[in-house]
């Protein structure tokens, strides 16, 4: 069954986003990408490139590693199970996380100084996949949709705790090098794009015999067909007996 339903173009179109983001992290590794080059730098005209190129930068091993099983699949259920609109919350999802995040000022929210980041990774779009595919399942109502939901908060669902800065919870030496902006950015974005399109593509199918008004005549010609040549199987057909007053007598007198 899954065979038959399987939706190739997802494993395809997962599989090209995440070999390109290890091609940008190769290219990196070659000296192409350095520094703040190719990052989103918030409020600076220079990292407006950022928006379209940090998805495919990383700073280490551990952080492109981090980032490419979830990319693969999210992006692997979203256009599995939302193929009408999938590249529509993709790319919107994307570039609109990312102009949110070049728009917050990287203020400590500690201190109030204003610091220079450099903010690089797909994490932001993590978010974004990840909150739509659970809020578009419980935005929808659908049985299979909502099973997509429960997978994702099931297996992704400690994401919540990075849309707040890492220094709430833990004590720090030095600044976090986590963007818990760029997973805010992505979270709200996702929440919004779910309701926004939670009456666009597939919708709960409803089966004729479903109406409360529905009458097939050949339904019922096979139905009266079937009890005249099977009388057997309604000779002792199990009926509401009808109570005799008589019966609870005492119990009437009692109440009296």
């Amino acid at each position: 069954m899954l065979k038959e339903s399987l939706n190739y173009r997802a494993v395809i179109y997962a599989t090209i986003m995440v070999s390109a983001m290890w091609l940008g992290f190769f290219l990196q590794y070659l000296g192409l990408f350095d520094g703040c080059s190719g990052a989103i730098i918030p409020l600076n005209p220079e990292g407006l490139k950022g928006i379209f190129l940090s998805p495919f930068l990383h700073g280490n091993i551990e952080h492109i590693f981090g980032n490419s099983v979830p990319i693969f699949v999210l992006i692997f259920l979203l256009f599995q199970f939302y193929p009408f609109i999938a590249k529509k919350v993709f790319f919107l999802g994307w570039f609109v996380s990312a102009f949110l995040v070049w728009l917050l000022p990287p203020i400590d929210i500690f201190t109030g100084n204003f610091n220079f980041v450099c903010i690089i990774g797909a994490s932001g779009i993590v978010y974004v996949l990840a909150f739509f595919l659970f809020f578009s399942g419980v935005f929808r109502w659908n049985m299979k949709l909502l099973t997509v939901s429960l997978i994702v908060a099931l297996y992704y669902g400690s994401l919540v705790w990075g849309v707040m800065p890492e220094e709430l919870f833990t004590n720090l030496e030095e600044p976090s090098r986590i963007s818990w902006q760029s997973h805010l950015s992505g979270a709200v974005v996702g929440m919004i794009m779910a309701f926004v399109f939670r009456k666009t593509g597939e919708k709960n199918k409803r089966f004729i015999w479903q109406f409360p008004n529905y009458y097939s005549e050949k339904d019922d010609k096979l139905w009266q067909e079937y009890k005249e040549n099977h009388p057997d199987d309604f000779m002792e057909l199990p009926y509401l007996k009808k109570e005799d007053p008589w019966d609870h007598l005492d119990k009437i007198r009692k109440n009296e």
